[in-house]
């Protein structure tokens, strides 16, 4: 996959606003429902937004692999693995927001204005195969929105249950 330099500057932008599309987001979900579980395979609000920050981290080393390290291997993970060993009911989901945050923001200061030859870099995904750094790109403009999805669907059904 490759983007035009129009194409990736819609990722870039979509990518830059996750942290405010998440704040607002997150002002549509009482806080007292975040622990509510739809079904026993389904994350809680709370377990979305400590897996959003894990995957920020990863997305955040496997970047600056993409940059400094081309060709290098990058490691895939077991989520539902990660939720359940990590405790995510454990940690502070509003910590977890803010290193998310934190991590995008940095992530997107390196990328905004890389030179157009850097981004056709490769890595190889563990689970993936060859990935280019479009397709990282893309991957990752689209994961808040998807997870903001996600807990509207879980909402909408602790309202239902109501």
């Amino acid at each position: 996959m490759s983007f035009t330099s129009d194409e990736r500057r819609l990722q870039l932008t979509s990518y830059a606003a996750a942290c405010d599309l998440l704040d607002s987001a997150l002002t549509q979900f009482p806080r007292h429902m975040w622990q509510y579980r739809p079904a026993p395979e389904r994350w809680t609000i709370h377990e979305i937004l400590v897996h959003i920050a894990d995957s920020e981290a990863n997305s955040y080393v496997r970047c600056r692999r993409f940059i400094a390290e081309p060709g290098s291997p990058v490691l895939g993970y077991d989520e539902a693995g990660w939720a359940s060993a990590l405790h995510y009911h454990q940690q502070d989901p509003a910590e977890a927001v803010e290193l998310f945050k934190h991590l995008r923001r940095a992530s997107y200061q390196l990328v905004q204005d890389l030179p157009e030859a850097t981004w056709s870099n490769t890595v190889i995904h563990s689970e993936s195969g060859l990935m280019t750094m479009d397709r990282w790109l893309e991957i990752y403009a689209r994961h808040i929105p998807d997870h903001i999805n996600q807990m509207q669907a879980v909402y909408e059904d602790w309202l239902a249950g109501r």
